[in-house]
Protein backbone atom coordinates (compact mmCIF):
# COMPACT_ATOMS: atom_id res chain seq x y z
CA UNK A 1 0.00 0.00 0.00
CA UNK A 2 2.83 1.94 0.92
CA UNK A 3 5.92 2.97 -1.38
CA UNK A 4 9.13 2.48 0.74
CA UNK A 5 10.67 5.89 0.33
CA UNK A 6 6.92 7.81 1.62
CA UNK A 7 6.57 4.94 4.13
CA UNK A 8 10.46 5.89 5.34
CA UNK A 9 9.84 10.03 5.21
CA UNK A 10 6.92 9.06 7.40
CA UNK A 11 8.76 6.95 10.40
CA UNK A 12 11.38 9.99 10.25
CA UNK A 13 9.05 12.07 10.28
CA UNK A 14 6.73 10.39 13.39
CA UNK A 15 10.65 9.59 15.15
CA UNK A 16 11.14 13.87 15.37
CA UNK A 17 7.30 14.33 16.59
CA UNK A 18 7.57 11.63 19.35
CA UNK A 19 11.30 12.68 20.52
CA UNK A 20 10.28 16.33 21.03
CA UNK A 21 9.58 17.45 24.89
CA UNK A 22 5.82 17.37 25.84
CA UNK A 23 3.29 16.06 28.53
CA UNK A 24 2.88 12.71 27.52
CA UNK A 25 6.89 11.47 27.24
CA UNK A 26 7.23 13.46 30.15
CA UNK A 27 4.52 11.83 32.30
CA UNK A 28 6.13 8.29 31.13
CA UNK A 29 9.75 9.55 32.51
CA UNK A 30 7.77 10.51 35.50
CA UNK A 31 6.23 7.19 35.93
CA UNK A 32 9.28 5.87 35.46
CA UNK A 33 11.65 7.17 37.94
CA UNK A 34 8.63 7.07 40.92
CA UNK A 35 6.90 3.87 40.41
CA UNK A 36 9.18 1.03 37.75
CA UNK A 37 8.74 0.10 34.39
CA UNK A 38 5.36 -1.28 34.64
CA UNK A 39 3.77 2.61 35.01
CA UNK A 40 5.89 3.62 32.76
CA UNK A 41 4.89 1.13 29.90
CA UNK A 42 1.19 1.71 31.09
CA UNK A 43 1.09 5.47 30.87
CA UNK A 44 3.30 4.96 27.36
CA UNK A 45 0.49 2.37 26.33
CA UNK A 46 -2.16 5.30 27.57
CA UNK A 47 -0.25 7.84 24.98
CA UNK A 48 -0.42 5.68 21.97
CA UNK A 49 -3.89 4.37 22.22
CA UNK A 50 -4.36 8.45 22.61
CA UNK A 51 -3.10 8.51 19.22
CA UNK A 52 -5.27 6.31 17.90
CA UNK A 53 -8.21 8.13 18.91
CA UNK A 54 -7.26 11.17 17.44
CA UNK A 55 -6.87 8.94 14.27
CA UNK A 56 -10.06 6.96 13.94
CA UNK A 57 -11.75 10.56 14.58
CA UNK A 58 -9.73 12.24 11.33
CA UNK A 59 -10.73 9.47 9.28
CA UNK A 60 -14.12 9.25 10.57
CA UNK A 61 -14.52 12.90 9.83
CA UNK A 62 -15.18 14.22 13.37
CA UNK A 63 -12.11 16.00 13.51
CA UNK A 64 -13.11 18.01 10.60
CA UNK A 65 -16.58 18.99 12.15
CA UNK A 66 -14.59 20.35 15.64
CA UNK A 67 -12.69 22.43 13.80
CA UNK A 68 -15.48 23.75 11.44
CA UNK A 69 -18.09 24.36 14.49
CA UNK A 70 -16.57 27.14 16.80
CA UNK A 71 -18.50 25.88 20.05
CA UNK A 72 -17.21 22.42 19.58
CA UNK A 73 -13.58 23.66 18.95
CA UNK A 74 -14.44 25.85 22.09
CA UNK A 75 -15.45 23.22 24.41
CA UNK A 76 -12.60 21.00 23.25
CA UNK A 77 -10.13 23.32 23.65
CA UNK A 78 -11.58 24.56 27.32
CA UNK A 79 -11.63 20.24 28.46
CA UNK A 80 -8.04 19.60 27.39
CA UNK A 81 -6.51 23.09 28.34
CA UNK A 82 -8.03 22.77 32.02
CA UNK A 83 -6.99 18.65 32.49
CA UNK A 84 -3.44 19.85 31.35
CA UNK A 85 -3.38 22.84 33.79
CA UNK A 86 -5.07 20.79 36.77
CA UNK A 87 -2.01 17.92 36.07
CA UNK A 88 0.39 21.07 36.52
CA UNK A 89 -0.89 22.03 39.61
CA UNK A 90 -0.84 18.64 41.31
CA UNK A 91 2.75 18.50 40.05
CA UNK A 92 3.06 21.41 41.69
CA UNK A 93 0.97 21.14 44.70
CA UNK A 94 1.86 18.05 46.31
CA UNK A 95 5.30 17.44 44.44
CA UNK A 96 4.13 13.75 43.87
CA UNK A 97 4.37 13.50 40.83
CA UNK A 98 8.09 11.94 40.90
CA UNK A 99 7.79 10.45 44.83
CA UNK A 100 9.49 7.49 46.02
CA UNK A 101 6.48 7.45 48.59
CA UNK A 102 4.67 4.33 48.28
CA UNK A 103 1.71 6.89 49.81
CA UNK A 104 2.19 8.78 46.82
CA UNK A 105 1.62 6.22 44.16
CA UNK A 106 -1.57 5.70 41.80
CA UNK A 107 -2.93 2.68 41.11
CA UNK A 108 -1.37 1.07 37.42
CA UNK A 109 -5.45 1.42 36.45
CA UNK A 110 -4.95 5.27 37.10
CA UNK A 111 -1.81 5.65 35.35
CA UNK A 112 -3.16 4.24 32.42
CA UNK A 113 -5.84 6.37 32.50
CA UNK A 114 -3.37 9.54 33.24
CA UNK A 115 -1.50 8.66 30.31
CA UNK A 116 -4.56 8.13 27.66
CA UNK A 117 -6.58 11.44 29.27
CA UNK A 118 -3.49 13.63 28.98
CA UNK A 119 -3.75 12.64 25.20
CA UNK A 120 -7.17 12.23 24.08
CA UNK A 121 -8.33 15.71 25.73
CA UNK A 122 -5.49 17.61 24.09
CA UNK A 123 -6.96 19.05 21.19
CA UNK A 124 -3.62 19.85 19.47
CA UNK A 125 -2.47 15.96 18.72
CA UNK A 126 -5.40 15.88 16.92
CA UNK A 127 -4.96 18.80 15.20
CA UNK A 128 -1.40 17.33 14.53
CA UNK A 129 -2.90 14.20 12.69
CA UNK A 130 -5.02 16.25 10.99
CA UNK A 131 -2.64 18.13 9.45
CA UNK A 132 0.01 15.74 9.18
CA UNK A 133 -1.54 12.25 8.29
CA UNK A 134 -2.66 13.83 4.72
CA UNK A 135 0.10 14.91 3.47
CA UNK A 136 1.05 11.21 3.01
CA UNK A 137 -2.01 9.34 1.74
CA UNK A 138 -2.69 8.87 -1.97
CA UNK A 139 -6.57 8.05 -3.31
CA UNK A 140 -4.42 5.93 -5.90
CA UNK A 141 -3.25 3.93 -3.50
CA UNK A 142 -6.69 2.75 -2.00
CA UNK A 143 -9.22 3.87 0.70
CA UNK A 144 -8.00 6.76 1.84
CA UNK A 145 -9.87 6.13 5.70
CA UNK A 146 -8.14 3.03 5.94
CA UNK A 147 -4.24 4.49 4.76
CA UNK A 148 -4.72 6.69 7.69
CA UNK A 149 -5.66 4.28 10.63
CA UNK A 150 -2.03 2.52 9.18
CA UNK A 151 -0.69 5.67 9.59
CA UNK A 152 -2.24 6.10 12.87
CA UNK A 153 -1.08 2.81 14.12
CA UNK A 154 2.20 3.51 13.26
CA UNK A 155 2.80 6.64 14.59
CA UNK A 156 0.65 5.50 17.80
CA UNK A 157 3.32 2.33 18.13
CA UNK A 158 6.53 4.04 17.75
CA UNK A 159 4.85 6.42 20.56
CA UNK A 160 4.37 3.88 22.79
CA UNK A 161 7.08 1.91 22.04
CA UNK A 162 9.67 5.04 22.49
CA UNK A 163 7.80 6.73 25.59
CA UNK A 164 8.58 3.00 27.31
CA UNK A 165 12.37 2.86 26.65
CA UNK A 166 12.42 6.43 28.03
CA UNK A 167 10.47 5.76 30.85
CA UNK A 168 12.50 2.01 31.39
CA UNK A 169 15.84 4.22 31.26
CA UNK A 170 14.39 6.92 33.67
CA UNK A 171 13.79 3.64 36.09
CA UNK A 172 17.41 3.14 35.99
CA UNK A 173 17.99 7.10 38.03
CA UNK A 174 15.51 6.26 40.13
CA UNK A 175 18.02 5.11 43.03
CA UNK A 176 20.12 7.68 42.25
CA UNK A 177 17.07 9.97 43.07
CA UNK A 178 16.37 8.83 46.32
CA UNK A 179 19.68 10.27 47.63
CA UNK A 180 19.29 13.55 45.95
CA UNK A 181 15.49 14.59 46.73
CA UNK A 182 16.23 18.11 45.73
CA UNK A 183 16.96 17.34 42.51
CA UNK A 184 13.04 15.12 42.54
CA UNK A 185 11.44 18.32 43.81
CA UNK A 186 13.01 20.31 41.03
CA UNK A 187 11.79 17.74 38.35
CA UNK A 188 8.25 17.87 39.78
CA UNK A 189 8.64 21.67 39.49
CA UNK A 190 9.70 21.47 35.83
CA UNK A 191 7.25 18.79 34.78
CA UNK A 192 4.18 20.60 36.75
CA UNK A 193 5.54 24.20 34.76
CA UNK A 194 5.31 21.73 31.54
CA UNK A 195 1.95 20.78 31.53
CA UNK A 196 1.12 24.32 32.70
CA UNK A 197 2.77 25.75 29.87
CA UNK A 198 1.00 22.68 27.83
CA UNK A 199 -2.26 23.78 29.03
CA UNK A 200 -1.95 26.96 28.28
CA UNK A 201 -0.99 26.73 24.75
CA UNK A 202 -3.92 24.41 24.20
CA UNK A 203 -6.34 27.12 25.29
CA UNK A 204 -4.48 29.90 23.33
CA UNK A 205 -5.02 27.75 19.94
CA UNK A 206 -6.93 29.35 17.30
CA UNK A 207 -9.77 28.02 14.94
CA UNK A 208 -8.58 27.51 11.28
CA UNK A 209 -10.46 28.67 8.64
Amino acid sequence: MFPQDVLFAYIAACLVVVMAPGPDNILAISRGLSQGKAAATLSSVGAGLGIMFHTTAAALGLSLVIQASPVAFWAVKAVGGLYLLWLGYKALASRSLISFEPSAHQSLRKVFFTGLLSNVLNPKPGLFVLAFLPQFVSAARGPVALQMLVYGAIFALLTALIFTVLGCFAFRLSSWLRRHPRVGTGLNVGAGLTFIAAGLSVLALRQRA
